[in-house]
């Protein structure tokens, strides 16, 4: 039987509180992702309800108008669900679609305010690789900068 040291004791005192502070950390993960998978969820649904909300269009008869009045909220609704993946998912092929998702549906919606003959809706930033500093990047270009999309905007009547 061997006698137990202060330094052996202050090793297992050591041990012990690593492997405290380890199951403790191991507890907070789970933790944590429920916590970004709930406000993912949050943010999806909301973005759901509003594109729902406005979906519901009392029929004009013109079919192009009324397209347009569903199609548009529509694609809006594309853009929140991708924003929400950009600044929480960690998939870099889903948070690259997530980025051309918002690129195109923001050109589709201009695209059909000109079809009408409408203004342009308010021009929004880039979508960038992600909301945190560690991943953001302004990779793509803003949308009314694209080829292809140099229109004039007609105030006269």
């Amino acid at each position: 039987m061997s006698a137990t040291t202060p330094r052996r004791k202050r090793g297992i005192a050591l041990a012990a509180v690593v492997g405290a502070a380890l199951v403790a950390a191991v507890g907070v993960l789970p933790a944590a992702a429920d916590s970004i998978a709930a406000a993912f969820a949050a943010e999806n649904d909301a973005a759901m309800n509003r594109m729902m909300a406005a979906m519901e269009i009392k029929p004009s008869g013109d079919v192009d108008r009324d397209f347009a009045a569903m199609m548009i909220p529509h694609h809006q609704g594309a853009i929140e669900m991708a924003q929400a993946e950009l600044r929480y998912g960690r998939n870099e092929q889903l948070r690259r679609i997530a980025q051309e998702i918002i690129v195109e549906q923001q050109q589709e919606i201009a695209a059909m305010h000109l079809a009408l003959g409408q203004p342009l809706p308010p021009s929004a930033p880039a979508p960038t690789q992600g909301l945190s500093a560690t991943h953001t990047t302004n990779s793509l270009p803003h949308p009314h900068t694209m080829p292809g999309m140099h229109m004039e905007h007609r105030d006269t009547p």
